[in-house]
């Protein structure tokens, strides 16, 4: 991975625009973890519009991961732009 994850907030915003698209997927797993881990349960991931590559992995990503209740492409004005991800609460790591 090119950027550092172990500086970046667990606020419950993950923007992917600052990663190269090659670590998407394992950039968003990790934040999961990260996130679940530190109790923050709601997680805005922003992917953007465009092509929709990184929208498609972060599905994947999403589709697979045992930490995930829900998620669904955000319902405000950022449209299919962000994804929202609901964590389980006392989940285990995968």
């Amino acid at each position: 991975m090119t950027e550092d994850l172990t500086s970046y907030p667990t606020d419950g915003i993950l923007d992917l625009h600052t990663f190269h698209p090659r670590d998407a997927a394992e950039v968003t797993r990790e934040y999961l973890r990260e996130c679940s881990r530190e109790g923050t349960y709601c997680v805005r991931i922003i992917h953007g519009k465009g092509k929709g590559v990184l929208r498609a992995i972060v599905h994947a990503v999403l589709s697979d991961c045992s930490l995930v209740d829900s998620w669904g492409t955000a319902s405000d004005s950022s449209g299919w732009g962000a994804t929202v991800v609901n964590l389980k609460r006392n989940a285990i790591s995968d």
